[in-house]
């Protein structure tokens, strides 16, 4: 089969895409992966060692209307050169375009959405797809009239494989902070602070406990004042506007500080890694908030509302975890429930068993 696979916006659409690019590539499909193009998703296009086609595709605003219709028109013609036999699109702006066009060639339609709530992309375009692959039961109940079909979410294969960093001391207690691929300001500064306050809280302490050292993850406007917070307060750390050894990241953390979307969630399942998910408070239908609720419930990780955090709050819930390992081994553990590892092949399965099951109509 041809297929392509529409992702991007941000890495938390991006990687479940190349996710399941990887798994129908390796299953002997065609697979072009279709991205908006933009500068934000260079880094993460990176992985993906095939085919790519840039839409031209916006974020939904009356600003964009000019360049989507263009993206649509440009899509519709790549279908049209092309003939794929299906796309799965992965939610976000970026899928609009691709999914348009798809339905006037007569090109049959998947997608998935990542989050509990689905996101305004999905909701639309739903209408025009033939099924829904959704990552959490409750999405079901969003989607009235539409067939659904639950596969978890796609995370990267390489994510549960990384190795814990050799330069960080063995015995040191480890904080991976991460707002996402494109960071997140008001994370960066609650927990540079709350940090600064732990390692001089630690320091006051009698000498032979673990020393605290953080992996940072910043985005690129804030790795220079996030850098110099640490070197003030003498904090070993390994900040990085964007890190490029998430897997190894993964695998050093004794917690994980992160926001709340479905790829971070997911890949914390993967790896088992208990959490403090702070979602942003500016989400589409607070969908964060009820991906961390999801993950909380199971006592797999904590939810901190932003607004309502202080970094000394912070702090002492860092010490507590510091001094008391067995908790996180319980929330490693619950995590570790959570994970789907067969998310990207049951895409794929949906996509290689409905995309043969009826002959396509071409225009």
């Amino acid at each position: 089969m041809k297929i392509v696979v529409a992702c991007g916006g941000t890495g938390g659409h991006a990687f479940p895409g190349l996710a399941v690019a990887s798994e129908l590539k390796g299953r002997g499909h065609e697979v072009v992966v279709w991205d908006s193009g933009r500068d934000i998703e260079s880094s993460v296009m990176r992985s993906w060692d095939g085919l790519v086609f840039s839409t031209g595709a916006r974020p939904l605003s009356p600003k964009n209307i000019f360049h989507n219709l263009a993206a649509i028109l440009r899509c519709r013609r790549e279908m049209k050169r092309t003939r794929p036999d299906a796309l799965i699109a992965m939610g976000s702006y970026s899928s609009l375009p691709p999914v348009l066009a798809a339905r006037m060639c007569g090109v049959k339609v998947y997608l998935h959405e990542a989050n509990t709530v689905p996101g305004k992309a999905v909701e639309f375009l739903s209408r025009f797809a033939d099924t829904v692959a959704i990552s959490f039961d409750c999405t079901a109940r969003y989607l009235p009239g539409v067939k659904t079909v639950k596969t978890g979410l796609p995370v990267r294969a390489t994510i549960a494989s990384g190795k814990r960093f050799d330069f960080i001391p063995a015995n040191a207690f480890v904080v991976f902070v991460t707002g996402g691929s494109q960071g997140a300001h008001a994370v960066n500064l609650l927990l540079m602070e709350a940090l600064s306050q732990m390692k001089r809280e630690l320091d006051k302490r009698e000498p032979g406990g673990r020393p605290l050292y953080v992996v940072h993850q910043t985005g690129v406007k804030d790795e220079t004042l996030v850098l110099t917070e640490y070197a003030k307060c003498s904090l070993p750390s390994r900040v990085h506007a964007f890190e490029n050894e998430m897997a190894n990241a993964f695998a050093s953390a004794d917690i994980v500080v992160a926001r709340a979307g479905a790829s971070t969630c997911f890949e914390l399942a993967a790896c088992g890694k208990p959490a403090l998910l702070i979602p942003l408070p500016t989400a589409l239908r607070d969908h964060q908030h009820f991906n961390a609720d999801a993950f909380a419930a199971m006592g797999a990780a904590d939810e901190g509302i932003q607004a309502q955090l202080a970094a000394r709050q912070v702090c002492r819930y860092l010490l507590e975890k510091y001094d008391h390992p067995e908790h996180l081994a319980k929330m490693a553990a619950k995590m570790k429930e959570l994970s789907v590892p067969e998310a990207a092949a049951n895409v794929a399965n949906l996509v290689e068993v409905l995309g043969r099951s009826t002959p396509l109509a071409r225009s």
